[in-house]
């Protein structure tokens, strides 16, 4: 595992992983862009709490974005059943 130096809200870090290191500098910049956006919106100084606020920001997209893919999945396999339908009723005339 390699040593990655990354920046987060001031604050540096040290991130161990097998991921390619490009990757963890991206992911630390999209965090780090994340909490300085959720420091503009809310005025909150306290890194701690701008820290736990952005978490919530982001496990609420996520959670957003999981119900959209399932939903996505859900009519993909309705469409997918409805084309398989129409395929047997073809193959039967």
């Amino acid at each position: 595992m390699e040593s990655v130096q990354v920046e987060i809200f001031g604050q540096v870090y040290n991130i161990k992983g097998q991921d390619d290191p490009a990757y963890i500098r991206e992911l630390a910049a999209l965090v780090d862009a994340k909490m300085k956006d959720v420091q503009k919106e809310t005025g909150t100084v306290d890194p701690h709490r701008v820290a736990i606020l952005t978490a919530l920001t982001i496990i609420d997209e996520l959670r957003q974005l999981r119900e959209q893919h399932a939903a996505l999945e859900k009519s993909t396999d309705k469409a997918t059943k409805r084309l398989l339908n129409l395929t047997e009723q073809i193959d039967k005339e």
